[in-house]
């Protein structure tokens, strides 16, 4: 679920398709599916954080949203960038 979410995109790096005119970054991941949250609460770690302090869990699962949809925009901005 974490790949699935965007929190943990799965890619490879391999300079040498660079000098082929190709991009060296090949994103390995399919665009994200589910809400990280929805991954977040199906770990315990994460419930328990929800059960201490609601308020403040959903004011991270907001944020970690975030910062998954950016970083997985700038991952395919790069891997559509070629030589």
């Amino acid at each position: 679920m974490a790949v699935q979410s965007g929190h943990w995109p799965l890619y490879r790096y391999n300079p040498a398709l660079a000098a082929e005119g190709k991009s060296p970054l090949i994103i390995d991941s399919k665009d994200p599916s589910v809400p990280i949250e929805q991954y977040m609460y199906n770990e315990g770690r994460y419930r328990m954080l929800r059960q201490s302090d609601a308020e403040r869990a959903e004011e991270l699962a907001v944020e970690a949203q975030s910062e998954a949809t950016v970083r997985w925009d700038l991952y395919k901005q790069m891997a559509a960038v070629k030589k």
